[in-house]
């Protein structure tokens, strides 16, 4: 028995219908979008009709599309959710994205059901539960190890998915209730106020100021360009980039380079193909620098390490362009000599702890002339966040993704016949009457001419990788007019049957056998629903607090739990000989939280109080 055939997939975020066309123009094998509510992005909203076309424009390729409604669902709300579910589902999508388990209970059919993040799948049993419960795919948590994706692969028979690029939530997915304490709005109701990226005073119980004003809880991207090939063979299928409120030009270039990457990657294994068909021709080199970037790491990738955190800004830095070598009144120069800055450029530095940026006006050889010089100092690291030609470039390029046909012409027997065959073995034959024609003259020219006309696709979204021509009996005279018209009909109805192709789906009842890992559900899991919790006790579970969603007095509450540690990130690991023990807080204005440190787990813990 021959090894199993795997499919990996470029996942791409799309805010709308016109990014996620984009998306797919690049190279993505799937793209993710929200509907018009219950999703984890609020400004990321789309009206059905608009996935109805998406999926439209992404099945001729067979990229997938999936539906994020992965918030939480309150009571009050089922009905609306089932509703907007059951549109999602008619307009043809893929897969439901759900944090939320009462998704699995409002009978949808006909749809895979994908288990966010949001749900913390940090761990093998947990993994295992939902891909024995029901769910096709399991996007796991981002603070994992490749070790620890490595043993999710081996132990579980279900599609994995991971975030490859992009921001990284500090707290474990979906047990986060920061925002929600300090400005009501809550990140697992699609309205996080980013607390974490806020500046705060690190301070002892003693009241003593330890770091005053910095970024201590904004953690650095995510990317894992560099170690695709590694995550395929760790059992990965899905490579997701994170960004679904990143603007159209970050969508383009990212997924891009991803496409390289993941394509580089298969080459050299067997057993593997991409999950999409079709080429995409673009008019730019992708590179990640460019695009919006807290300074790329590979974050836990490699196991819990400092280094992670972005103290001075929250903000994108972009690439390092070089330190400041010689200023003058209205100008500076770079120790790099003659660069690639430009007009238009957004460059940005760090001064007196706080990151500065303005715009470049003009450059003349090495001298650069921005905007303003408050701030640029001899010796000061310049970045650029905003490259002016690189982006005029991605907004002006023609991208164009196009699907490989091979065409065959039988003429003969006072016909003339052509079969059209796309790369997944899609076909169409159709034939005109050649009755009366005279016999040619030039039978080499006839042919000629047949081939040329048959190798071209007409603005479609086929490219044509071969002609073949075969004559029967005499030759008849063919007009190029004739061939061209036959190949239009035939390309038209190949892209019909195209459009309306539906890529496989692994579609999973809920098996109400399975048993969940565990008796009890605390409230930081959110369980806050009657068929959520109707769920999980069918499963076993038999004590649920109530969700933390529903939860109004904050006050010793744990709203963050984390991999991440500042004790780690500033070497005061307590595991350390000689490293003082006294207890810490974040302070920002009158929102005061203390820190806990499970040392035997490696985890932080962020509680609330008045």
């Amino acid at each position: 028995m021959g090894r199993r055939i795997r499919e990996i997939e470029v996942l791409a975020p799309a805010r709308n219908y016109e990014v996620a066309c984009a998306a797919v123009d690049c190279g993505a094998d799937a793209v993710y979008i929200g509907g018009s509510s219950f999703g984890a992005r609020k400004d990321a909203r789309n009206a059905t009709d608009d996935i109805r076309r998406t999926v439209e424009y992404a099945h001729r390729f067979g990229v997938r599309v999936y539906a994020t409604l992965n918030t939480v669902v309150f009571e009050h709300e089922l009905e609306q959710a089932r509703a907007l579910a059951q549109e999602i589902v008619a307009a043809g999508v893929d897969a439901l994205i759900v944090q939320d388990p009462c998704y699995l209970r409002m009978g949808l059919e006909g749809v895979e059901f994908h288990a966010s993040t949001q749900m913390f799948n940090a761990s093998v049993e947990q993994v295992r539960f939902l891909s024995e419960c029901g769910f096709t795919r399991v996007v796991l948590e981002r603070n994992l190890s490749l070790r620890e994706i490595r043993e999710m692969g081996r132990a579980c028979d279900v599609e994995l998915e991971c975030f490859v690029h992009g921001a990284v939530c500090v707290c474990y997915s979906g047990r986060c209730a920061m925002s929600l304490s300090v400005a009501g709005g809550s990140g697992n109701r699609g309205a996080c106020s980013q607390p974490c990226r806020l500046p705060y005073d690190l301070v002892d119980d003693a009241g003593r100021v330890l770091v005053r004003g910095k970024h201590l809880l904004s953690v650095r991207d995510l990317d894992l360009s560099r170690r695709v090939g590694e995550m395929i063979d760790a059992g990965v299928t899905s490579f997701k980039i994170e960004g679904r409120l990143k603007d159209i030009n970050y969508v383009r270039n990212v997924t891009a380079a991803y496409r390289r990457a993941v394509d580089e990657a298969l080459r050299v294994r067997e057993g593997y193909v991409r999950s999409s068909v079709g080429e995409s021709r673009i008019d730019f080199t992708p590179d990640l620098a460019k695009s919006f970037t807290r300074s790329g790491s590979v974050y836990f990738f490699d196991g819990l390490r400092q280094g992670v955190a972005s103290f001075d800004t929250p903000k994108s830095v972009g690439e390092q362009m070089g330190r400041v070598k010689n200023v003058g009144r209205d100008w500076f120069e770079l120790d790099r000599g003659e660069g690639d800055m430009a007009a238009g450029d957004g460059i940005c530095f760090v001064t007196d702890g706080r990151l500065c940026g303005t715009n470049v006006n003009r450059v003349e050889g090495a001298r650069i002339y921005p905007n303003k010089m408050e701030g640029v100092t001899r010796g000061a690291e310049i970045y650029r966040n905003y490259d002016h030609r690189f982006n005029q470039l991605l907004e002006r390029g023609r991208t164009v993704r196009t699907v490989a046909v091979d065409v065959k012409v039988e003429v003969g027997d006072g016909r003339m016949e052509m079969t059209a065959c796309e790369e997944r073995g899609i076909e169409v034959t159709r034939s005109v009457s050649l009755e009366g024609a005279e016999v040619a003259r030039n039978p080499e020219r006839v042919a000629d001419t047949v081939r040329a006309a048959a190798a071209k696709s007409g603005g479609t979204m086929f490219t044509v990788r071969d002609v073949e021509v075969k004559f029967c009996g005499e030759v008849p005279f063919v007009s190029a007019a004739a061939v061209n018209e036959l190949r239009r009909g035939v390309l038209d109805e190949l892209e019909k049957r195209c459009v309306a192709l539906v890529p496989k789906k692994d579609v999973r009842k809920e098996n109400k056998e399975i048993k969940y890992p565990r008796r009890n559900l605390v409230m930081s899991e959110n369980v806050v629903n009657s068929l959520s919790e109707e769920f999980y006790r069918s499963h076993g579970v038999e004590d649920i607090e109530r969700g933390v969603d529903l939860c109004r007095d904050f006050d010793g509450v744990t709203v963050m739990r984390t991999r991440y540690c500042i004790r780690r990130e500033m070497g005061m690991c307590l595991k350390k000989e000689g490293v003082s023990r006294e207890g810490l807080w974040l302070v920002h204005g009158t929102d005061r939280f203390r820190l806990e440190f499970d040392c035997a787990r490696c985890e932080m813990r962020v509680i609330r109080k008045r």
